[in-house]
């Protein structure tokens, strides 16, 4: 019977040169785009190449670690959306910040050349997530309409992400979002 060796927590150092090589990639594919190279991105956290494969040994590694942060972060606003606005409010600058996210993610998602099929369904499940979360509060409430479900929200919201290439989407995207949570509002007897 063989023992299994405990699992190590990453070193302090360690961990601050993964998220330097993250920030990087992250602002790195906002300013150049997809095409941005390995040793650019190394450069950038100002670390060398060999920590950066040390920490992601392929280009798809650092980039869906990217992706996954990003929609980590995301779905970790909820709480403090939530604790700081009235539910309605938090749905609708939850997604304003799903408009940023979709902005930022057609940047990372055209740097990766491998499978996505697992990195899209965990992070679909995260955004569902948090919009049922925001939903069932912003119902509960009295803020949104009580038949409103999370998965009418989501289906609506995917109709907005078409033209997501387009210049001017994100501005026309969050102006939307205001007139579609306008609409979503319990009416008042």
């Amino acid at each position: 019977m063989s023992a299994q060796a405990p699992v190590r927590k990453p070193r302090a150092d360690g961990q601050r040169n993964r998220e330097r090589l993250l920030d990087a990639a992250r602002t790195g594919f906002e300013e150049v785009g997809p095409d941005l190279s390995l040793e650019e991105i190394a450069r950038r956290a100002d670390l060398g190449i060999g920590t950066l494969y040390r920490h992601f040994p392929t280009r798809d590694a650092l980039v869906g670690a990217v992706y996954r942060r990003e929609v980590e972060a995301l779905a970790g606003t909820v709480d403090g959306l939530l604790g700081d606005h009235k539910p309605g409010e938090a749905l609708r600058l939850w997604l304003h910040l799903l408009i940023d996210y979709v902005a930022a993610k057609k940047l990372i998602v055209a740097a990766l050349a491998g499978p996505t099929d697992e990195l899209y369904a965990a992070s679909g499940r995260l955004i569902t997530s948090s919009i049922d979360r925001l939903v069932s509060a912003a119902r509960e409430a009295g803020d949104i309409r009580p038949d409103i479900e999370g998965s009418d929200l989501k289906r609506l919201m995917s109709g907005f992400f078409g033209g997501a290439a387009d210049p001017g989407w994100a501005d026309s995207a969050r102006r939307l979002v205001d007139v579609l949570v306008a609409g979503l509002r319990a009416r008042r007897a």
